[in-house]
């Protein structure tokens, strides 16, 4: 399964990692391969459209709109940041990222996730492109219960925290000269600190997990960052064993965002206010090491702004898990 902290996270999401089934003795675990090392290639698209106070209903995929990559990796065709209520209006993010998660003991990992941003934002029928490499997110978590190793109910709770680095260009300007919005660029140019916990618990065939975490953002050279977040991913899922190397998990997922948006000095500027609620199902797959996951959600509830509403998101993740016997801190008992 996934584990997801924000980003955004927009979720913010963690893809899964490592498992042995429980009938031939492998290496177990609530999900397979959650507790061992592994690298993964995740794609994530969410959208925004369609003005909800003007009775527009938002639409997943937008007159015009490519979600997994832009027509133009970078471009600007007179793009102006200023919402009138077209119904054509859309803002698009999509990510690649590499994703490394490593034990450096049976208790402790450590995650790096390298993103490629590409962004589209479409207001008045003009548009902005801008694509390159993000943000950069490290984080390690501690397995405060790590009860996996039996049979029926298994349980499982990761508590942890992290930073994303400054290493997306948060500096590009349009051809007079003026920087586009925080959000139209490829990094935010501020160092961010996050704290999570993730349960992940299982009774036969039945689980559940949720993750839950908060982030708080310095504030780049021009004095402008995010305000506080809070996001929450649940995943109520159900394992289908096929076979000796086949594993095959559907769930629901629900997930959560709120923020107050962007803040100039420390002052809200009344851009980009997130409080949305999307709910949809996955799919997992898992053959040998490696892994297929997929999940789609829609929104059940967005608080009225003045900007396009969220519309949905989706992702899509490949991985292959290693089969670690041995850690740098504690050698696996066996």
């Amino acid at each position: 399964m996934k584990k997801f902290f924000l980003s955004i996270s927009l979720l913010l999401a963690f893809s899964a990692t490592g498992y042995a089934c429980d009938i031939c003795g492998c290496f177990m675990g609530i999900t397979p391969y959650d507790n061992q090392s592994g690298v993964s290639l995740m794609h994530r698209y969410r959208i925004f459209n369609g003005y909800r106070q003007l009775g527009q209903t938002p639409q997943f995929f937008p007159n015009g709109v490519r979600p997994f990559f832009p027509a133009h990796f970078n471009n600007d065709t007179g793009y102006e940041h200023s919402h009138h209520g077209d119904p054509d209006d859309y803002e698009a993010f999509r990510v690649i990222e590499l994703r490394g998660k490593y034990f450096l003991s049976q208790r402790v990992e450590l995650n790096a996730f390298v993103p490629y941003v590409m962004n589209t934002s479409q207001i008045n029928g003009k548009q902005l492109n801008a694509s390159g490499l993000g943000d950069v997110t490290v984080f390690a978590g501690y397995h405060l219960i790590r009860n996996i190793e039996t049979a029926g109910v298994q349980s499982r709770l990761i508590v942890g925290g992290g930073v994303k680095l400054p290493t997306g260009n948060f500096q590009r300007v349009n051809h007079d000269g003026r920087r586009y919005p925080l959000l139209n660029q490829v990094g935010t140019g501020t160092t961010d600190g996050f704290v999570y916990a993730n349960y992940i618990g299982s009774w036969h065939s039945l689980g559940l997990s949720v993750n839950s975490s908060y982030r708080v953002a310095s504030r780049n050279r021009f004095e402008n960052s995010i305000a506080p977040s809070t996001t929450t991913f649940a995943s109520l899922f159900y394992r289908l064993p096929l076979g000796t190397n086949w594993q095959v998990y559907p769930s629901a997922q629900f997930f959560y965002e709120k923020t107050d948006g962007e803040e100039l000095e420390g002052h809200l500027t009344g851009e980009h206010e997130m409080n949305n609620a999307l709910l949809g199902p996955g799919l997992d797959v898992y053959y040998k090491n490696f892994s297929l996951n997929s999940s789609v959600q829609l929104p059940v509830y967005t608080a009225l702004t003045d900007h396009p509403a969220s519309a949905g998101r989706f992702v899509v993740a490949v991985g292959y898990s290693f089969k670690q016997t041995k850690y740098l801190l504690k050698r696996k008992q066996e």
